[in-house]
């Protein structure tokens, strides 16, 4: 059966010899992916491998992961570098005015007055809000965008178009 993927994240590296990997997230809700028992798939370019959570911890911007089955740094050792992603039709479900990054990013971003700034290029979370990273069309540093009632005013994702209200001394 062919899958559409989404990703969940990165394997960068092994964490110690009894199997464990880190994780840089890409998914939304890594609390959710996480959970022990899920199953994710390692892809491995023409094969994607499936893998059973056993354990799951934070340690600073990682996310540490073992799999069951899987109790060595040499039975993981190969996943290194590789995504871990899981089949589209297992997204999770959003309320009004959330969206997933995937959707996000690649937007169009314009000022209420219809003036194009850039695209969506990266999301951070740094806190209370999300702030949405624009790449400038033409030149120019990056704008940064919170992701708020009184700055974003739309957002389709349909039609991949953000309007926004700067704030003074935005950009």
């Amino acid at each position: 059966m062919e899958y559409e993927w989404l990703n969940v994240g990165k394997i960068v590296n092994t964490h110690g010899i009894r199997g464990e990997v880190r994780v840089i997230s890409r998914t939304d809700f890594p609390e959710e992916r996480y959970k022990v028992g899920n199953i994710l798939y390692v892809d491995m370019g023409s094969d994607h491998i499936p893998v059973k959570i056993e354990t799951h911890r934070k340690h600073k911007q990682f996310d540490l992961l073992t799999f069951e089955n899987l109790h060595n740094i040499n039975d993981v050792e190969r996943f290194k570098g590789n995504l871990l992603r899981v089949p589209k039709d297992q997204s999770v479900s959003l309320d009004e005015g959330e969206f997933f990054y995937h959707d996000i990013i690649g937007c169009s971003v314009f000022t209420v007055e219809g003036e194009e700034l850039g695209k969506i290029k990266e999301i951070l979370s740094p806190g209370a809000n999300d702030v949405w990273v624009v790449k400038r069309k033409g030149f120019g540093s990056d704008i940064l965008i919170p992701y708020i009632p009184s700055v974003v005013k739309s957002v389709d994702v349909k039609e991949s178009k953000i309007v926004i209200e700067p704030l003074e001394g935005l950009f």
